[in-house]
C-alpha cells in the first residue's frame, strides 16, 4: 500500500498542493485544492501533511509572537523575515481588522498589532483551526510549515540570494528542492491552472518537510513547544536541512 504525503501553500485564495508517494517518488500530483479537508480526504489519503499555515494560537501573546514564530525568526538571524507575529486566537477570529487589532494589542504583552499581511491570511487559519478543533483524527496528520525555514535549511542555515517571485530566486530554490531528492519532474514541473509559479515551489517545500516529518528527521521549532487552550502543538516544523540531503540517504528512520 502506498504511503503519500502532502505539501500545501495559500494561493488566490484556495490551496497549491502536492501529493507525494514516499514508496515511489516519481509518482505525485499536483492540483489546486479549494480546501484543506479535500486533501485528507483525496484518493491518495496522505498520512502527513505540511502546510503554510499558523495551526496553534495561544490565548495571549508575549514577546511579539508564539514561540514558533519567535524560534523560527531566530534561525534565520535576520530583522526583515515573512514569519510575522500570529495574534491571539480572539484576534484571529475578530470581525474585523480594527477589532482584530485592539483584541490583539489587549492579550499580548508588549502590546502588538497583526499586521495587514498576516489578516489577509485569517480565513486559511481559522478554516485549519476549525478543521483540526472537529476532526481529533487530523491533528496527526497535519502540520506546520514554512517555506522560508524551510529553504534556509535546505541551504545549509544560509539566506538565499534572490527573492521567490524573481526568475533566479525559483531557479535558486529548485536547486534545491533537486538536492534534497525531489524527483527532476516534479522541480521542474509548472504550477497548475490557478496556481501562482512560486506558491507551487513554496508546497514542494512544505513536501519536504513533510517526508521529513513522516521518517522523523524533521526539526520543531522550538524543540519543546507548547499546546494552546484547544490541544493544538504552536510548532512549526522545518527539514532536516543542509544540502544534498535525499530520499535515499542512509540512516533515515
Amino acid at each position: 500500500m502506498a504511503r503519500w504525503i502532502a505539501g500545501l501553500d495559500g494561493s488566490r485564495g484556495a490551496w497549491a498542493g502536492l501529493l507525494l508517494d514516499r514508496d515511489d517518488p516519481s509518482r505525485w500530483r499536483a492540483a489546486r485544492f479549494a480546501r484543506v479537508r479535500d486533501v485528507l480526504e483525496a484518493p491518495e489519503a496522505p498520512d502527513v501533511v505540511g502546510i503554510d499555515i499558523p495551526i496553534g494560537l495561544p490565548e495571549r501573546i508575549r514577546d511579539k509572537g508564539r514561540s514558533a514564530d519567535r524560534a523560527a525568526r531566530a534561525l534565520l538571524g535576520r530583522k526583515r523575515t515573512s514569519v510575522f507575529p500570529v495574534p491571539p486566537r480572539a484576534a484571529v477570529y475578530a470581525a474585523d481588522y480594527e477589532a482584530a487589532k485592539a483584541l490583539s494589542r489587549a492579550l499580548s504583552e508588549p502590546p502588538f498589532a497583526p499586521s495587514i499581511q498576516c489578516w489577509n491570511i485569517v480565513r486559511s487559519i481559522k478554516e485549519v483551526d476549525a478543521l483540526l478543533r472537529a476532526e481529533p483524527d487530523f491533528r496527526t496528520r497535519v502540520h506546520e510549515v514554512h517555506p522560508e525555514v524551510a529553504f534556509f535549511r535546505l541551504n545549509g542555515d544560509r539566506p538565499l540570494a534572490a527573492g521567490k517571485k524573481e526568475a533566479a530566486g525559483l531557479a535558486e530554490r529548485r536547486r534545491l528542492l533537486a538536492a534534497a531528492g525531489l524527483a527532476p519532474a516534479l522541480v521542474a514541473s509548472s504550477p497548475p491552472p490557478g496556481v501562482a509559479a512560486d506558491d507551487h515551489v513554496d508546497a514542494m517545500a512544505a513536501l519536504v518537510v513533510a517526508r521529513d516529518i513522516a521518517e522523523g528527521r524533521a526539526m520543531p521549532l522550538p524543540p519543546d513547544f507548547e499546546h494552546d487552550a484547544e490541544g493544538l502543538p504552536v510548532v512549526i516544523w522545518a527539514p532536516a536541512g543542509g544540502l544534498g540531503v535525499g530520499l535515499g540517504d542512509a540512516g533515515i528512520c
